[in-house]
């Protein structure tokens, strides 16, 4: 591979990096979002009797969508869990072999499976301008539905980078620092 295209491909591997830090780290204020939500209910319900479906809904929403949201952030950052019995005494290579056959053999299927097989369940919801069940809940709920394609597709650009910057150890580049 030419030095230009190992320059490139972790180029490419940063900017979606960055990308999906700025969506993780916006959403994570979803999760202030959730607690003062969830205080303002409690308050109201108990000390003023009153209660809103759609304010109880917006807990749910925004809980989903931190989560679904979330998951390239903590892809990213390796938050997720990972039995690494064996991969924790492998080389950098070795780990960037398993790192590869991990993406490429498990991630980015199960991304594809995950986004051909919610499409038409997406797509269904969109063309209902599909809203809550419950009288006076939220009227977005194809909206939330569409977090199932954003996350399948964050994942698998997440997956992208990852198998990018992991090819440019196998490969042997200098380029592979992590920003």
């Amino acid at each position: 591979m030419k030095q230009s295209s190992l320059v490139i491909a972790s180029r490419i591997g940063h900017y979606i990096d960055d990308f999906n830090d700025i969506c993780g780290r916006a959403i994570a204020w979803l999760t202030l979002g959730m607690v003062l939500t969830q205080f303002t209910v409690v308050i109201l319900r108990y000390v003023f009797g009153v209660g809103w479906i759609a304010m109880q809904e917006s807990i749910l929403f925004m809980h989903a969508l931190v989560f679904m949201l979330g998951a390239a952030y903590t892809l990213r950052h390796e938050g997720h869990v990972r039995v690494d019995i064996f991969y924790r005494r492998l080389s950098r290579r070795g780990r960037a072999l398993v790192d590869v056959l991990g993406t490429l053999l498990l991630l980015l299927p199960v991304c594809v499976y995950i986004f051909s097989s919610s499409w038409d369940y997406v797509t269904d919801s969109w063309q209902l301008f599909e809203g809550s069940r419950e009288a006076g809940g939220l009227p977005g709920v194809f909206l939330l539905k569409t977090s199932i394609l954003l996350m399948a597709g964050l994942l698998s650009l997440q997956g992208l980078s990852m198998l990018l910057k992991n090819l440019l150890i196998i490969l042997g580049s200098e380029e592979t620092t992590d920003a």
